[in-house]
């Protein structure tokens, strides 16, 4: 161990040895996130597994300073935001708004102080006194209230799930625009710790003040976003990338500054680019697919590296009790109790957005607010939560899927992979299908010109095994091939395809 810990202080004291430890934890992480998806781990945990692992208690590399990750962690989540707001469509969060904006608000605030609640007493039952007064168990809960936006569009999107009942996009805009309250909360409790004082009227305007300049802000930029990037006609489209990116961070420092939220006004700039035309929006779109998982992987591994691990398990029962409590409990009953007025969700699509309340990455920096104000019970707070994410990621990040499955809430027919990956430009009109042959479906003749297919649908690419070739009227289907299908009119080839028994496809709409 002496011999490791000389060799880690050597490597990391010069800057060659920093990038190689830095390359290495990376390939690590990739790594290990395959191997661990074999096992339905979520990718997140891993990363935030290897961070441990190479940190203070593991392999030696100490890293102990909060106010660098609340950086780090405030610069990835912005991406994270800006990227999860582009890749949700519009039409799909409308029919939910309210009801998103709802859960992220007063959703919240319930969820803190039935948890507050439930942690005053717990701490007053385990050790016979007022060890932590209401005060920090209110914080402690509005650290942990909100849902974390990298968590869960990493895992729902990572699954490929597509849901019932438009819950994909409730979960979305909910872990996306909740940061804000959670945040204020947490901000408020840490000044009446400091100051004792709340000033309750003072707290609702601020609340008022950061969601409405966030989501005006937010628009308005966005709106900016789209202008400038389809008018500045750059000659190199690599230059396209990096300008929405300086857009996304210029949109958080802004709307902040302005005094709004500034991951709210991210996430919904985000939504606005999304839903808008915009030229090279394909490599823009890839290019920032990529970028976030980057954006991922180093904030938890940072954030895997800030903890003690040794210091996890003095906390580890009392830590076990307050998630079982907010996941069986606080929050269920928020988002029922939220959703009393709507009928948008069936009492099974509720008991799933209950469920898939994940916490990861943001509650652990939000706890470290506490810990840069220097509060009481700071270090129990960041050690309470980071317990607690790491159990949220295990138990409801690893049944993403079954919960659905059991629920029977998954579009079973559209959770398969994109074998083609062709996307057609935003201006063509059309669907493109893509269908698997089955016994079923070659009943009816093994010749592409045997499919009883409707006018204006072309049957453009077949896909064999590994090859790919463009098929013709005479064309031999095999079971198991994958044909690419384009059309303009998608409800008659859905007629067609339920005619021919075809029930494995995934469509793109433009």
């Amino acid at each position: 161990m002496l011999l490791l810990d000389t060799f880690s202080t050597l490597i990391l004291h010069n800057s060659e040895g920093i990038l190689l430890i830095a390359s290495v934890i990376l390939f690590f992480s990739i790594f290990a996130g395959k191997a661990g998806y074999r096992f339905g781990l979520p990718s997140l945990l891993i990363f935030l597994g290897v961070g441990m692992l190479f940190g203070s208690d593991g392999l030696g590399i100490q890293f102990s300073n909060p106010n660098i990750a609340q950086f780090i962690g405030m610069l990835a989540l912005t991406i994270i935001l800006f990227s999860g707001g582009m890749d949700t469509k519009i039409s799909d969060v409308r029919p939910i708004f309210v009801q998103g904006v709802l859960l992220a608000t007063f959703g919240v605030m319930l969820t803190a102080l039935l948890t507050g609640t439930f942690v005053y007493y717990l701490f007053r039952l385990v050790n016979g006194t007022e060890t932590v007064p209401f005060a920090e168990a209110l914080l402690l809960a509005a650290v942990m209230s909100s849902t974390d936006s990298a968590s869960v569009f990493a895992i729902l999107r990572g699954k490929k799930l597509m849901l019932k009942e438009r819950l994909q996009p409730a979960l979305e805009l909910e872990s996306g625009s909740n940061d804000p309250m959670a945040y204020l909360l947490t901000i408020m409790l840490i000044s009446y710790i400091q100051s004792g004082e709340a000033h309750v009227g003072r707290i609702l305007v601020d609340l008022f003040l950061e969601m409405g300049v966030g989501m005006i802000a937010g628009y308005l930029l966005g709106k900016l976003i789209v202008l400038v990037i389809n008018r500045i006609n750059l000659d190199n489209s690599s230059y396209y990338p990096i300008l929405l990116l300086a857009g996304a961070i210029f949109t958080f420092a802004v709307t902040t500054l302005c005094g709004g939220n500034g991951y709210l006004g991210v996430y919904i700039a985000g939504l606005v680019v999304g839903g808008s035309r915009i030229v090279h929006k394909k490599s823009i779109g890839t290019f920032f697919d990529g970028f976030t998982w980057l954006c991922q992987i180093v904030m938890f591994l940072m954030l895997g590296l800030l903890v003690n691990p040794h210091e996890l398990l003095p906390v580890a029962l009392v830590a076990i009790a307050i998630g079982v409590f907010m996941t069986i409990f606080a929050r269920p009953a928020s988002v029922f109790l939220t959703l009393i007025p709507f009928r948008n969700f069936s009492f099974r699509g509720k008991v799933y957005l209950s469920w898939v309340g994940l916490r990861g990455a943001v509650p652990i920096i939000f706890a470290t607010y506490p810990l840069t104000a220097h509060i009481n019970n700071a270090s129990l707070i960041f050690n309470v939560v980071f317990f607690i994410t790491i159990l949220s990621l295990i138990v409801q990040g690893m049944t993403v899927v079954t919960v659905a499955d059991k629920l029977k809430l998954v579009i079973k027919d559209l959770t398969r992979k994109d074998v083609f990956g062709i996307e057609l430009p935003e201006g063509i009109k059309s669907a493109m299908s893509e269908i698997e042959i089955t016994p079923a479906v070659l009943q009816h003749g093994n010749k592409l010109i045997q499919l009883d297919l409707p006018d204006h649908t072309l049957a453009v690419m077949v896909k064999r095994n590994d090859h790919y070739f463009i098929p013709k009227g005479n064309t031999v289907l095999k079971e198991h091939d994958k044909l690419l299908m384009i059309s303009d009119n998608d409800e008659a080839l859905l007629q067609a395809y339920a005619s021919l028994d075809v029930t494995q496809y995934t469509m793109k709409k433009n």
